[in-house]
């Protein structure tokens, strides 16, 4: 059990990390190169990207936190 949750957690930490990595912050940051949040690319409207990819973010963090805890229950 507590190898399966110490690769979620590894996985879902790897996972996050990519999601922060896409907001766009100050300037266009790393989600400028994909066209998150310009309004141009294949991903459509900006708006619509970003509420989702915040959406995601706090999901799978909540997720992440809760299998460290568990990880932390378990060992």
């Amino acid at each position: 059990m507590t190898q399966v949750l110490t690769a979620a957690v590894a996985l879902l930490s790897v996972v996050v990390i990519f999601l922060i990595l896409m907001h766009s912050g100050k300037d266009a940051g790393l989600s400028g190169a994909f066209g998150v949040g310009t309004g141009e690319g294949s991903l459509g409207g900006g708006s619509l990207v970003e509420r989702n990819l915040n959406r995601w973010t706090v999901g799978l963090t909540i997720i992440w936190v809760l299998a460290i805890i568990a990880l932390v229950k378990v060992s």
